[in-house]
């Protein structure tokens, strides 16, 4: 049987292995999106460096989460307080585990807690399945943001 995956806010000390998680997802994870053109992987992956994510840490209107399976850190996801989804990155190898849904699901309800009413979030090709899974209805035409294309989702919450 599957350890259940569990959810903490991510803390200064996870910075490090938040951004090996994110690199690993977009490299490995993401590569339908970017087909392993190094110029679209560099521009998606300049602002994830540990810096960044000390940075964002720190900056209260943003939310960042782990997901651990097997207490080892699997997945990470970041949400702002005016709704919007940044990101939900999960190492491959554990894919269709659990965490990306558990993760979505926490920000959700930080989002909630902070009294809004809708979440909304720019899918790559690569996670358009499962945000649909979760919810999550396209609202505007495809983007491209930096190389990729972006598919404008949201979802209204559930009321307090």
């Amino acid at each position: 049987m599957e350890a259940s995956v569990h959810t903490c806010n991510a803390t200064p000390a996870d910075a490090g292995i938040i951004s090996r998680i994110i690199e690993r997802s977009i490299r490995v994870g993401c590569a339908l999106d970017h087909r392993n053109h190094p110029q679209t992987v560099a521009a998606w992956t300049q602002n994830q460096t540990h810096e960044h994510i000390q940075r964002w840490l720190t900056d209260q209107r943003l939310y960042l989460n782990v997901a651990l399976l097997q207490d080892k850190p699997v997945g990470v996801a970041m949400a702002s307080n005016d709704g919007q989804v940044a990101f939900c990155y999960v190492l491959p190898e554990w894919f269709r585990r659990g965490a990306g849904q558990a993760l979505v699901r926490d920000l959700e309800g930080w989002l909630v807690g902070h009294g809004l009413r809708h979440a909304r979030l720019n899918s790559t090709r690569t996670g358009e399945a499962f945000y649909r899974r979760l919810g999550y209805q396209t609202h505007a035409e495809t983007l491209t943001v930096a190389g990729l294309a972006a598919i404008p989702m949201h979802k209204a919450l559930p009321e307090v």
